[in-house]
Parts: C-alpha cells; structure tokens; sequence
C-alpha cells in the first residue's frame, strides 16, 4: 500500500482553525470564509452592514443595491505567512457594474494556491510522485432596492476544490471536489440624522453564505458539509464636521457557522460501525442552534450556543475621502477555534485608483494567521 502525506489538506484546516474545531469533523473548502478586501480584515472582520464597494459580494450582495459605480478590485495575500511557505498564496478578483433600470451585477473569483505537495511510499520517504493542491470559486451576484432603505440581494457559486487528486488513501482515489452555493442578504440603511449638529447614518443587515450540497472527494459517497455562515452586522456613520471632512464608522460583526454533521449507524454483513454524514443545507440550517459535543484533542467537551458565535468590531476614520486609518478585534470562544487578535489596516484614495492594506496581531506569536498581510487594489471607472 502507498501513503500520501496531505500537506494540502492540514494546511486548509489552517485556513480558518475555528472550522476544523466547531465541528465532529470538519467543513469542506474553509477558504471561502477568508475576509477578501483589506478593508474590512483590517476592521476586525467586519462588513455586513457596511458593504459599499465590489466587495460587498463576499460581506452582503444587497449592498449592491445602492452603488451606482463600476469598480474592479483585486486582493492578494501570502497566506499563514508563519509558515513560510512561498507557494501558498490567497487571490481574491472582484467586479461589479451598473446597469441603468436593472440595478448593480457582480462577479468574484477566488483562488487558494496550497502548493507543492509530495506522494511518498509507506515504509519510506521516497517520492513517488508530486501534485500541485489548490481551491477556487466563482460567482455571480445581484442587489435590487426594495424602497430607498431597504436592500435585498443573492449570489451564485460555483466551488471546485483539487486537494490530492489523482492520489489514493485507504484504497479510496481521491477526486476533485465541486459543488455550488448561493447566498441570501438584506441590508437596511436609515435617512441621515443629526447628532449635534452633525449627520449620522445607521446600517445593519444580515448574509446567509454558502448553502449548498457538500462536497465529495473520493467515491464512499460521504460528504463533507459546505462552510454555511450566518452573519448579522450593524455600523454607524457619523461626520465629525459639519461638511463631512472627518468622517468615522464604527461596525460590528456577528457570525454563526451554520453546518452540523450527525452520527448515523451502518450495518453491512452483520457488522455495525458508526459514520458522521453531513446535515442537508436546509436541515442544518435548523439542527445548528442546539449545543453539541466534540473531541477538542485531550478531552469530549460541550460547545454552548452562545460559544459559537464569531466576533468582531472596527472603527474606520476618514480624511476627505482620501485618507483612511481601520482598526479592529476579533474574538472566537476557546473552545470554538480560540482566535483573538487585532486588526490594523489603512486606505488612500486618488482620482478613481485606491489601495487598502491589512495587518493581523494576534495574541500568540505562534499563532499562524500571526503577521498576515493583505493588500487590495481599487480601480473605478
């Protein structure tokens, strides 16, 4: 028999630890919950409520309904930096287009470059053979206004997934993943009002992101759910002048991950063993909100409802529309990926050209979203 070693897949688990940590096993394609646009990375994570530019594909599609601008953006980031690994690299490639009595129409591809990896013999560490591991989605998005204040929006998502390839594990060959995914949002935006003297905005909407059928990767027929979340956000946009010169936002994320897999019993030739079989998109969608139990590597512990919310919260200053400073934190439970770390981040805008950086701190120097950097490139036309 031959072993693979799957760099591939420990480093997707890497991606987005509270997944490969919420659940009995794991999620499938955890790249599709990495923030995209520095903007919001660099606000602790948070958008929903924001959602003003191409990126409101990723943080709510219904944001989209309040653009009237063309704009094309492309974020680039060398992922888990503290892995010094050269070939692992995050590209997400954003567009977005208005059209005169039908609205604003997005498309978004994202790609995860997992690199390099080896096949090696089970005795030995000869290689036998190497396959290149990577993950992209593409999609479609669409925001329409219910009235002036209110928004609703979707997108469409075709997911593919080459982990291993062609490379066999426990007589099982391992095939390409794909599935497809859509999203529900809606996003409220009140009138302006006034706060001494000077104008303020409230904003909040929600996005339900990656429903879907899971994903297969050898032929057992077990699946492996997609990374369904469930974000709520709300933002306040206060001008600190009368002429709206100095400009700061403040916003706030919430984020549930809404995917479960269940214990089923299969008996074949008389002899019983157990299985953990993905919920459906729209029964997980209910069994999510119950507390359940896993396997944290020392011990069975008990995930609450209230431990499996994600947070996080940022504040973004702006001079003039020209300058920006962002800042933020982003809190997970212990028990349900453990991520604590502060964001910082800035923007400059010029003419219809702008540039966003992103900067993660986190709480542990080992830890291996430590030192990540994300830098995104705006053109409106």
């Amino acid at each position: 028999m031959k072993k693979v070693f799957l760099l591939a897949i420990a480093l997707a688990l890497f991606v987005f630890p509270s997944v490969s940590n919420a659940q009995v096993a794991i999620t499938a394609v955890p790249f599709l919950q990495i923030e995209p646009d520095s903007r919001g990375a660099a606000m602790g994570n948070t958008g929903v409520a924001i959602a003003d530019n191409a990126a409101a594909m990723f943080w709510n599609p219904a944001g989209l309904a309040f653009q009237t601008d063309n704009q094309i953006s492309i974020t680039h980031s060398n992922w888990l930096a503290n892995f010094n690994v050269s070939d692992l690299f995050y590209d997400y490639l954003v567009g977005k287009y208005y059209v005169e009595g039908i609205g604003t129409i997005g498309a978004h591809l994202t790609y995860l470059n997992l690199g390099e990896q080896a096949r090696t013999g089970e005795q030995s560490a000869d290689v036998i053979s190497k396959f290149n591991s990577y993950e992209l989605a593409f999609g479609l998005s669409y925001g329409f206004e219910v009235n002036k204040n209110l928004a609703l929006g979707t997108s469409l998502r075709l997911i593919y997934s080459s982990l291993a390839t062609g490379t066999t594990v426990s007589q099982q060959r391992v095939n390409p993943g794909s599935s497809v995914a859509v999203d529900l949002a809606m996003l409220y935006k009140s009138n302006p009002f006034m706060i001494g003297g000077n104008e303020a905005r409230f904003s909040g909407g929600f996005n339900l992101s990656n429903v879907g059928p899971g994903m297969q990767y050898t032929d057992n027929a077990q699946k492996d759910p997609l990374p369904t979340l469930l974000r709520f956000g709300v933002a306040f946009d206060y001008n600190l002048d009368p002429e709206g010169f100095n400009r700061i936002t403040i916003a706030s994320d919430v984020t549930k991950i809404m995917a479960r897999k269940k214990e089923v019993i299969r008996t074949q030739a008389g002899v019983s063993d157990t299985m953990f079989v993905a919920s459906g998109p729209i029964e997980a969608l209910f069994d999510s909100w119950g507390t359940f139990t896993r396997n944290n590597g020392q011990e069975i512990v008990e995930l609450g409802l209230i431990q499996q919310f994600m947070i996080g919260a940022g504040a973004e200053y702006w001079y003039n529309n020209l300058f920006a400073l962002r800042g933020g934190y982003y809190y997970e439970d212990p028990e349900n990926g453990d991520r604590k770390y502060i964001t910082f981040g800035a923007g400059l805008r010029y003419n219809s050209f702008g540039i966003d950086f992103s900067y993660i701190k986190t709480l542990e120097s080992d830890h291996p979203l430590a030192n990540t950097l994300r830098f995104s490139v705006l053109l409106n036309f």
